[in-house]
């Protein structure tokens, strides 16, 4: 196990297949949201094809441009992360130019996205009631904390707090200790990805209505979807699940172990991969044999004793060793990496997740690429996120027919960011 390894050599993303269609080819999202929920979900649509109009506050833009750490003056990383393959334009949403820019836009679009508090955009004239008017097609895809009615809609949330409130936070961590939140936004993306569903849904259902639909996914609805079967478990039994830290209540030996040089996970989900273990990775059939261990109830009842022997005999030798039994053996296992020692793996060299791209101020970018592949119509190539208000000149010429005087003017008038340099 390296101390210190060092970042991975990023190579460019093999090209799409020439003449290869784009799932989304044709569909115009506007995008209003901000940080990651919403940027997130429009990113894997632009992914697919979609052309994605990021609109920001003239302001400086998405907030979530100057988390840290800094690539450029107007980027940080995080926002590289949630925001390729996206155009941008800077609108001052306070004045009446801008919003009815804003309208001309979402009038030419199929999907809208956005993750006010509630009431913002129908201060701002762009409700669903409002645009929808004018565009019937229109899917409106509306992201909040606890949604747009009811008791709760004009409460603010974010991702940890909805962790804590779902019972989710309350699953995590030692069982002797107070629960932990994830390390990751993972209500912010499981909201993404819940939302990129429903839109996909909505575009199919758009297909044999010809009507668009208004999306409603909120952070809480989503956080408690990720509370999984254990939410089930307690309305059926009664019974309130337990932290059980890095071990598994309901299979043995599932847990964090130690080797001599460091952690890995092991999950034996069965009886038969825990004979595998026993006998081909341990070399100890007697405890495959054993009945106090031959079978998953046993072996439940048994965890304190059996778990103290797996622990001594694996704590002799180093994970690689026990790593390249357990893989010949077909018993699931691997190393518990730091992120340097994952990004830098053999798993993530060879499912190619990690490039470089492009960028026009730092040169190139590192790029993570989505989980899924769609073979027969992949996704686009990946073009680094967009500067603040980088595409307000070719939207405002190209989609809305504005000749070079009238944008002079808007920019003139504050409405329209100029490009940032």
């Amino acid at each position: 196990m390296s101390s210190n390894p060092e970042r991975p050599t990023l190579l460019p993303p093999p090209p799409r297949p020439r003449g290869a269609p784009l799932a989304l080819a044709g569909i115009r999202v506007a995008d209003f949201s901000h940080f990651i929920a919403g940027p997130l979900c429009s990113m894997i649509l632009g992914d697919m094809g979609a052309e994605v109009i990021k609109i920001e506050k003239t302001d400086g833009g998405d907030d979530f441009r100057r988390i840290r750490p800094p690539v450029t003056a107007h980027e940080g990383a995080p926002y590289l992360w949630a925001n390729r393959n996206k155009k941008s334009i800077g609108l001052d949403l306070k004045q009446p130019e801008a919003r009815r820019i804003a309208r001309e836009i979402v009038d030419r679009s199929d999907i809208l996205l956005e993750n006010f508090s509630t009431g913002v955009m129908a201060k701002f004239g762009l409700d669903y009631e409002a645009v929808s008017a004018a565009n019937p097609r229109l899917i409106y895809g509306s992201i909040s904390a606890y949604g747009r009615d009811g008791a709760l809609k004009d409460r603010l949330g974010f991702d940890p707090i909805t962790q804590a409130e779902s019972g989710f936070m309350s699953m995590n961590g030692e069982p002797d200790r107070v629960g932990l939140r994830t390390g990751p936004s993972i209500m912010d993306m499981s909201t993404a990805m819940m939302t990129t569903n429903a839109v996909l849904a909505a575009l199919f259902a758009r297909e044999r209505s010809g009507h668009g639909q208004f999306i409603e996914n909120a952070l809480f609805d989503t956080a408690v979807t990720m509370v999984g079967f254990h939410a089930m478990n307690y309305l059926v039994s009664g019974d309130e699940p337990t932290r059980f830290g890095n071990n598994s209540k309901d299979t043995v030996p599932t847990a964090a172990m130690d080797t001599a040089d460091g952690p890995i996970f092991v999950a034996c989900a069965n009886d038969r991969t825990w004979q595998r273990m026993a006998v081909q990775v341990l070399e100890r059939p007697d405890l495959a044999a054993h009945p106090d261990y031959a079978k998953m109830p046993e072996r439940t009842r048994n965890r304190d004793t059996l778990m103290v022997v797996i622990r001594e005999i694996l704590a002799t030798r180093p994970r690689a060793y026990w790593l390249a039994r357990m893989r010949e053996a077909g018993v699931p296992a691997g190393a518990i990496n730091s992120i340097a020692e994952a990004f830098g793996s053999e798993e993530m060299k060879a499912r190619g997740m990690l490039h470089a791209i492009p960028h026009p101020v730092a040169g190139s970018v590192p790029n993570i690429r989505l989980p899924f592949r769609l073979h027969g119509t992949p996704l686009a190539d990946p073009v680094a996120s967009p500067g603040l208000s980088q595409n307000a000149i070719e939207i405002l010429r190209d989609l809305l027919g504005y000749d070079t005087a009238a944008i002079d003017a808007a920019m003139a008038s504050g409405a329209v960011l100029r490009p940032q340099s």
